[in-house]
């Protein structure tokens, strides 16, 4: 059974930093891409960031690009550093995960991923 558990976030102020991290758990696919997405009360979800299996392909949405990283380590733990925040940086924040190669479009849509963890909140006060 796949797991998808996220976990830091946290409340900082406006232009502080907080970093997120996704334990993935019972999948086997040796190709697939990583996503966050965000989601804020009311709206629909955000993609923000995605990377490759292979960790050497990295995609940014504008508006978080130049101030969020995502990486990954060897045990396939997939990180989100944030920094520069800003309050519209608020929301629970997911990570997603597909079982393609490839993406299908750009920017990714939350239909593109199939399986998905439970969420961390991010509060940004300004």
């Amino acid at each position: 059974q796949v797991q998808l558990v996220e976990s830091g976030g946290g409340s900082v102020q406006a232009g502080g930093s907080l970093s997120v991290a996704c334990v993935g758990s019972g999948f086997s696919y040796t190709q697939y891409w990583t996503a966050w997405f965000r989601q804020a009360p009311g709206q629909d979800f955000e993609w923000v960031s995605g990377i490759n299996s292979d960790g050497d392909m990295t995609i940014y949405a504008d508006s978080v690009k130049g101030r969020f990283t995502i990486s990954q380590d060897n045990a396939k733990t997939v990180y989100l550093k944030m920094d520069s925040l800003k309050p519209e940086d608020t929301a629970r924040y997911y990570c997603a995960v597909n079982r393609e190669r490839l993406l299908p479009r750009f920017p990714p849509e939350s239909s593109d991923f199939i399986y998905w963890g439970r969420g961390t909140q991010v509060t940004v006060s300004s």
